[in-house]
C-alpha cells in the first residue's frame, strides 16, 4: 500500500480521501501551511530557519521527529510567532478548514490557545472573533468547491500558565457562536490538570464539555486527574492508558489482558480516546511499547473494545493528514472498511455536537460507507 501525505490511497478498493471524516484533536498552530509562514514571517519580525517551502516542511519534520515532546513543542514558537494579527489568524484558519475539506474530513474540532496570540496587541476576544471569522470563510470556500464541512473551536489553556479560568470563561461566553468545549496543553509532566481546578469547576457549573491532554507526556496520574479534576468527557492522546493493561497471557493471535480499575472506567464509560499514531511515535508517547507503528497499542485498545478515534495532532508537524493516518493503520494492522467507518463513528459520537447533530453526523457517516460497500 502506498502511502503518501499528499497522495491517496485506496481500500478494498475505495477511496480513503473520499470517505467522511471526523476530526477531533487538530491543533490550528500545528496545521499552518509552510508557504503560508513564510509569507507571514517578513510582517511578524520572525527569522526562519529554512527560506523555501520544501526547506521549511522539512525542518518541521525534522524537529517534529524528536522523540521529546518538550522539542515537539518548540516548532510552535515559529507557528504562533507568525500568527499575532487578527488577518494572519483569520487567513490560518480559513486554510485550515479548507485543508480538512479536501481531505474529505466533514466535521472538524479545532483546538487553539487564544493566550498564545495577544503579544502583537489583539484582545482575546478579538483572536477567538478572527479564528471564527476564518473558519466561516473556510466553509463557504469549501461549499463554492462542492464540499460540505464543519468546523467548531475548541479553546485551550496552556497548563503552565495561570489563565485556565479566564480561558474557561472566555469558551463559555462563545458557546452557540461557535466554540463548543475546552481544553488544556502544553508540557504534560509536572503540570497535571489538578492545577486548574478552579476552571474546571466553572466548566461544570456551566455543563460546558472538556477534553484533557493526558496520557501522552505523562502517565496514570495525569489520566486521573483529567478524569477526577478536569471531569474529561474525552482524552487529548490518552495513549498510555495502555499502562494499565497487563497481559496475562498469549495463545497464537488471542491475548487475554486484565484491565487496571482505571482502564476499566476509561473503557467501560466509552470515553474517547483521541489518537494521533504517528505523533504518539513523534514525541516518544508509545515509547514503551516499541518505536514502530506496529508496536502502537492503538489496536489492543480498539480490540479490547475503547472508544478510539483516529487524529493528526499536528499535520505540518507530523507531515500527515486524516487520510494518510487511516493508511498507515490499516497497513500496519490489516483494516478494512468496517474498521474506518467504525473509528470515524466513535469520533462523531464522541463529538461536542448537541445530541440531534451528533446522530445526524453518524447517519451521513453510516450511509456512505454503506454505499461505498
Amino acid at each position: 500500500m502506498a502511502i503518501d501525505p499528499d497522495g491517496d490511497t485506496r481500500i478494498q478498493g475505495r477511496s480513503l480521501r473520499a470517505l467522511p471524516k471526523v476530526s477531533l484533536h487538530d491543533h490550528l498552530d500545528g496545521g499552518v501551511r509552510p508557504a503560508t509562514v513564510l509569507d507571514l514571517a517578513d510582517a511578524a519580525g520572525l527569522e526562519l530557519p529554512a527560506s523555501d517551502v520544501d526547506g521549511l516542511a522539512d525542518w518541521f519534520a525534522e524537529q517534529g521527529d524528536s522523540g521529546s515532546l518538550e522539542e515537539y513543542l518548540k516548532t510552535f514558537e515559529v507557528t504562533v510567532g507568525v500568527t499575532q494579527s487578527r488577518a494572519a489568524l483569520t487567513r490560518v484558519a480559513r486554510e485550515f478548514v479548507e485543508d480538512l475539506a479536501a481531505d474529505g474530513v466533514i466535521y472538524g474540532e479545532v483546538r487553539w490557545a487564544p493566550e498564545q496570540h495577544v503579544t502583537g496587541g489583539l484582545a482575546l476576544e478579538e483572536a477567538v472573533e478572527a479564528v471564527q471569522e476564518g473558519i466561516e470563510e473556510g466553509e463557504d470556500a469549501a461549499q463554492d468547491a462542492g464540499r460540505d464541512i464543519r468546523v467548531s473551536q475548541l479553546l485551550t489553556a496552556m497548563r503552565h500558565t495561570d489563565r485556565s479560568l479566564e480561558i474557561a470563561r472566555l469558551a463559555v461566553d462563545w458557546r452557540d457562536r461557535g466554540v463548543v468545549g475546552f481544553d488544556i496543553a502544553g508540557p504534560e509532566d509536572g503540570f497535571l490538570p489538578a492545577r486548574h481546578r478552579a476552571a474546571f469547576d466553572h466548566l461544570a457549573e456551566e455543563f460546558f464539555p472538556v477534553t484533557v491532554h493526558a496520557g501522552e507526556g505523562a502517565g496514570l496520574d495525569s489520566i486521573r486527574s483529567a478524569l477526577l479534576d478536569g471531569r474529561a468527557l474525552r482524552l487529548g492522546h490518552g495513549v498510555r492508558i495502555a499502562e494499565d493493561l497487563d497481559v496475562i497471557d498469549r495463545e497464537g493471535d488471542e491475548v487475554r489482558v486484565h484491565l487496571g480499575e482505571l482502564a476499566r472506567w476509561v473503557r467501560d464509560r466509552e470515553i474517547a480516546l483521541e489518537l494521533s499514531p504517528s505523533s504518539n511515535l513523534q514525541t516518544g508517547a508509545v515509547a514503551a511499547w516499541g518505536t514502530t507503528l506496529e508496536d502502537h497499542p492503538f489496536d489492543l485498545l480498539y480490540q479490547l473494545g475503547f472508544a478510539v478515534t483516529v487524529n493528526v495532532d499536528n499535520r505540518t508537524m507530523s507531515r500527515t493528514s486524516l487520510t494518510r493516518e487511516l493508511a498507515l493503520l490499516a497497513e500496519a494492522f490489516d483494516y478494512g472498511l468496517d474498521d474506518v467507518e467504525a473509528f470515524q463513528l466513535n469520533a462523531a459520537a464522541a463529538s461536542f455536537l448537541p445530541i440531534e447533530e451528533r446522530e445526524e453526523l453518524i447517519d451521513i457517516i453510516s450511509d456512505a460507507f454503506a454505499r461505498r460497500r
